[in-house]
């Protein structure tokens, strides 16, 4: 029975590509919000509540094995209120259950299963549950009917419990967040020797599989580095990025990086691709390449940032925010080869080469005799063992890839989920100037600029001064919530630097703005994960650098930046009131929160300054800009003397014989003024910001 034939629920009318997946589900579902709360009430039912993503594998299989089930979704419809909510859409909301299924549980994950009191508490929480007992889980059917039975003769113990874990949660992140409330720069240290401890010599990346690539560790690790010479701290991030690239959690064909290995080696990946991923992951390969001048990152940065403008983007500037794992009804399908498909493809000859670099064979190294590529051996490796030039195995590589490629693309393709968050398109703002400034390849600074104006154009509500956070099918919905103002400023800072139009300045300064009134804690410090709200049961400060680095973390070194380029004591204050707020925490789990270490180094090392004065055109202008992006400048900010927002110390910088001036300033010190590309060379080469 295909949609067609089937009545649709109240998910139909939603724009969220995840909720429209359940659209023509036999249960009852609600979306999250006042109707489905009242009816709660008003029956005493107990709330289940599915929370999800579009191309999250799990819940594709709980849908097929349970949501589907008439049986089942009958006793659902019968016992209890059930909502779906996109986690991706309301991230505030997931945060709050996920935090109580971790602590309910000791882990999280997706689709998050849980039951919650008509007041929204949850006294139950869990992942994904089979049609039948597996995995030392009961069925999900069991599941129902166990907590149908508690709430009809054991209600007033379910909601003492809800309560009590209520309570609990909010009460856990202030004890976290307790004294000692000192910074200290050792905390750097500390999280090293974790990173230390859990670093994989062998393959690369922290723990064991299944491996997710983190790039907050990595922006830290080289931000350590900067700041204390510790090649240690370099060598483990530049390890990691290489064999993660080339490995096939690295699309080889494509582009772009799947969401995780399930193994350690890199090798077999989670096959979804997510925006956060690829904006995060381009700005670590130009790290890697300012820091070592490999081109290899570089080439890295290329594939993804063109995998991002062909897959993920609107025709008219917005990213859109992920595509699936499944195809086909099966995870990797699209992905995946059989030496016989490649053979018949490229031809015997070519193919063996193709095969003995990119590690395929017979048998396969995946399921059922496909393959997942990687670079197993060398261009070098490849020619040798070949006894064929180089330039002769390079040609049969690049062409045995375009070869493949488009008979890929013939393939039938994943779902792609095509909602736009102001919040991931910041993030990929900000990495596409800077590739497009690193690899002078001024159309991923015009993507930048395209993705920019499309979220300001369709997200931001000029005439209420309000940000959204979701665009799709022409409906922009959902306030702002921390990580949207964050990552969206963040963004915009990075396009001003690289651009040096001062729009993009002005709206991060009016973002900051907003941010600081609806969602600073004027009290204690840091910033609150979404407004206040009656579909909120707690008020949280997210501080886990996870996936995604956390808003306050985001938040902190925008507002040292800003401070930097303006002078505004405010900014330097709020980033210090936050990083005060989560000393504590820091202080006991340094590693947690990467990315805050990295504000905290920006707080305790004062960054520099880059003033250009007169005309930010021309060749000099060019040449100049082009000097810098060889560089690793990790705690610089690059600003235009006429700037509005800049101080009025930057302002007064003078043109040095009326050219075109380059400044380096420190706390309002400046070296020399420079108007020579030699000058500017020399100035770069005697600082410890690039290596060796």
């Amino acid at each position: 029975m295909n949609d067609h034939d089937r009545k649709p629920n109240r998910l139909s009318k939603e724009r969220s590509p995840y909720l429209l997946q359940h659209a023509f589900n036999p249960v009852d579902w609600f979306a999250w919000g006042e109707e489905a709360f009242a009816k709660a009430r008003n029956e005493q039912k107990p709330i289940f509540l599915s929370i999800g993503y579009s191309t999250c594998h799990w819940c594709h299989v709980m849908e097929r094995e349970s949501f589907e089930n008439e049986e089942l979704a009958a006793y659902l419809n019968k016992y209890f209120v059930s909502i779906k909510l996109d986690r991706e859409e309301r991230p505030d909301i997931d945060a709050i259950y996920m935090t109580a299924t971790q602590a309910m549980t000791g882990s999280g994950g997706w689709p998050m299963t849980l039951m919650l009191t008509p007041e929204l508490k949850p006294f139950f929480c869990g992942t994904y549950f089979p049609p039948k007992p597996a995995y030392g889980k009961p069925s999900f059917m069991q599941l129902l009917e166990r907590i149908t039975e508690l709430w009809e003769t054991k209600r007033d113990e379910l909601i003492s419990s809800s309560e009590g874990l209520t309570k609990a949660i909010a009460a856990g992140s202030e004890e976290d967040n307790a004294a000692p409330k000192l910074l200290s720069p050792t905390l750097g240290d500390a999280a090293i020797y974790y990173f230390e401890r859990t670093f994989d010599a062998d393959h690369g990346g922290f723990g064991n599989a299944p491996k997710f690539p983190r790039p907050v560790q990595y922006d830290f690790l080289f931000n350590h580095y900067s700041t204390s010479g510790n090649e240690r701290a370099k060598e483990m991030a530049l390890f990691s990025l290489r064999h993660m690239a080339a490995g096939g959690l690295n699309d080889q064909l494509g582009g772009g990086f799947h969401r995780y290995s399930v193994d350690k080696y890199w090798l077999v990946s989670h096959f979804e691709k997510m925006l956060y991923d690829q904006a995060q992951l381009i700005e670590s390969y130009i790290d890697a390449y300012q820091i070592t001048q490999d081109t290899f990152y570089t080439e890295t940065v290329r594939s993804t940032c063109d995998f991002v403008l062909r897959e993920l983007t609107h025709p008219e500037g917005g990213f859109y925010s992920a595509i699936d794992a499944d195809s086909e009804g099966e995870e990797g399908t699209y992905y995946v080869w059989r030496l016989e498909e490649i053979s018949e493809l490229l031809g015997d000859e070519s193919a063996k080469i193709f095969s003995y670099h990119f590690g395929i064979d017979e048998k396969g190294n995946w399921e059922h005799g496909k393959n997942v590529f990687s670079i197993k051996h060398s261009v070098e490796e490849t020619s040798k063992e070949f006894n064929a030039e180089r330039p002769k195995v390079t040609k049969i590589l690049d062409n045995g890839k375009q070869i493949l490629f488009e008979a890929r693309s013939k393939r039938i393709r994943p779902h792609l989920d095509d909602k736009i968050l102001a919040s991931w398109n910041g993030l990929m703002i900000g990495a596409m100037a800077r590739a497009g400034d690193v690899l002078r390849e001024e159309r991923y600074v015009d993507a930048a600029i395209q993705a920019a104006s499309f979220i300001w154009q369709r997200l931001y509500v000029e005439a209420g001064y309000k940000l959204l956070r979701r665009w799709r099918d022409n409906e922009a919905r959902f306030d702002a919530t921390l990580d949207t103002y964050a990552f969206l400023i963040k963004g915009f800072l990075e396009l001003y630097e690289v651009s040096l139009d001062e729009l993009w300045l002005e709206r991060a300064i009016i973002l900051q703005k907003e941010q600081d009134q609806f969602l600073y804690d004027t009290k204690q410090g840091g910033y609150f994960t979404s407004r206040e709200a009656t579909d909120i049961i707690i008020r949280t400060k997210n501080d886990y650098d996870g996936a995604e680095p956390s808003g306050n973390s985001i938040t902190v070194l925008n507002l040292l930046k800003l401070h930097a380029i303006s002078s505004d004591q405010d900014y330097k204050d709020k980033a210090e009131r936050t990083l005060l707020y989560f000393a504590g925490k820091l202080a006991k789990y340094p590693y947690t929160m990467p990315e805050m270490l990295v504000g905290m180094e920006w707080h305790h090392y004062a960054p520099t300054e880059i003033v250009f004065v007169r005309d930010i055109q021309g060749e000099m202008y060019e040449a100049m800009r082009e000097e810098l992006s060889k560089y690793y400048l990790p705690r610089k900010v690059i600003v235009s003397s006429s700037s509005n927002a800049t101080s009025d110390f930057v302002k007064s910088l003078p043109a040095k014989d009326g050219k075109l001036t380059v400044y380096f300033c420190t706390n309002q010190t400046c070296e020399l003024p420079i108007t020579e590309i030699s000058e500017l060379r020399k100035l770069l080469e005697k600082t410890r910001w690039k290596s060796e």
